[in-house]
């Protein structure tokens, strides 16, 4: 007896195969125009990289001829002569972080101190749904600013792998009201998942009548497929030859260089590094984060550029928040609140360490007081690289800095 589509949505094998499907399937309902970008060699693109854990901005940057600095950190605050790599305004990069040094010396890194937002939560979920949701410490926001971003009127973010995020699971920041991005670790394995027998043949078949979360399902499975045969087919265009760290973060870049030498038409990557919260032992977790952090930019940076994509490419580093300016007894730092950003890219228009290093004598009950609103960077990204409507996207009283990008 032939089986109905009914009875395929029953049956415990293609249940069980559901499962594993929504730690991969972010599609989104098909809209008008699916062209696609129309130049996607040419296009500008967003690569973030989110530092999971809460990194310790000040020993990242470094304030290294401020004796704040050191009175409030005599064992863990790195010393000039331990190998700072000198940037200005008195400040400098951490010995490991000799990559992005490297950007730096091209012109191709902008630092930004102090970033922050008013009334900081010291929670890892809640600052890091703060963060991605682009909202205020008193909203409780269930969409992603980069996800509104492909919710927006934007002609070129209609298909799912428009978004990408190299991992296994969608953050928050791609998940939008009516549009999502595409999550995925390796274009092959996501390939072959789609292949699955039973998913393949329910694809392939036409969602009953007035059954509108089956219909749902019906069409995620075809957008999803679709998208997996396109960035299967597109991977195969190119395989790097640059060296990248042997670790997961250095491949997931690598995934990301790839895909976009290939000719890939994503406007955002999303990527991350965990193992920032250094509450103990921070100088040997930060050594071995920031050496993968650094090499990894700078082999991405390197690869794009020989294929004349670093130009129009901007990465965005960031993490949920800062750390105690005073070290712990544990020789590490506690949840703080301001932290450092990076931008980087081959077409900057400001360079270097775009503002004052952090304020040690001004501080909030131990914690650093931000200078810049982290939505004032996510509005001068959305609307001066994107082109999108930041104002739609984060609302309004985020002020742009004007001429970054």
């Amino acid at each position: 007896m032939a089986t109905t589509r009914r009875d395929f949505l029953r049956t415990s094998a293609l249940a069980s195969t559901l499962l594993l499907v929504p730690k991969f399937l972010h599609a989104l309902d098909r809209g008008p125009g699916l062209a696609g970008l129309r130049d996607a060699v040419g296009a500008r693109r967003l690569i973030v990289v989110q530092l999971s854990g809460g990194n310790d901005g000040l020993n990242t940057v470094i304030p290294y001829r401020n004796d704040l600095y050191y009175k409030a950190r005599p064992t863990l605050g790195i010393k000039e002569a331990e190998g700072i790599l000198a940037l200005e305004k008195d400040l400098g990069l951490h010995p490991a972080l000799q990559g992005l040094k490297g950007l730096y010396d091209q012109g191709h890194l902008a630092v930004l101190n102090s970033v922050g937002y008013p009334n900081p939560d010291r929670s890892h979920f809640r600052s890091m749904d703060i963060w991605q949701s682009g909202s205020g410490s008193d909203e409780v926001v269930s969409t992603g600013w980069l996800g509104r971003y492909l919710d927006s009127n934007c002609p070129d973010c209609q298909r799912p792998y428009n978004a990408l995020e190299v991992d296994d699971t969608l953050s928050l920041a791609l998940k939008g009201a009516s549009r999502k991005g595409l999550a995925l670790k390796n274009p092959g394995k996501f390939h072959q998942l789609t292949q699955n027998r039973l998913l393949a043949k329910v694809r392939k078949e036409t969602a009953p009548a007035h059954h509108d979360q089956v219909d749902y399902l019906y069409k995620t499975l075809a957008e999803t497929a679709s998208s997996a045969d396109y960035l299967y087919d597109k991977s195969k265009i190119y395989k790097s030859a640059v060296t990248y760290p042997n670790s997961d973060f250095g491949k997931n870049l690598k995934t990301t260089a790839e895909l976009i030498n290939s000719g890939v038409e994503s406007r955002v990557y999303y990527l991350a590094l965990s193992g920032f919260d250094t509450h103990v032992r921070q100088h040997e977790q930060q050594q071995r984060l920031f050496t993968d952090l650094g090499n990894g930019l700078a082999a991405l940076a390197d690869d794009l550029k020989q294929h004349n994509q670093w130009d129009n490419t901007l990465v965005l580093v960031f993490s949920e928040f800062g750390r105690r300016v005073g070290q712990n007894a544990s020789n590490g730092t506690d949840h703080g609140t301001a932290n450092t950003m990076f931008l980087a890219g081959g077409a900057l228009q400001k360079k270097g360490v775009i503002n004052d290093a952090p304020d040690l004598a001004n501080l909030d009950q131990g914690d650093l007081r931000h200078q810049v609103d982290f939505r004032s960077i996510y509005a001068t990204v959305l609307k001066d690289w994107l082109g999108a409507d930041d104002t739609a996207i984060l609302g309004t009283g985020f002020e742009r800095m004007r001429g970054l990008v």
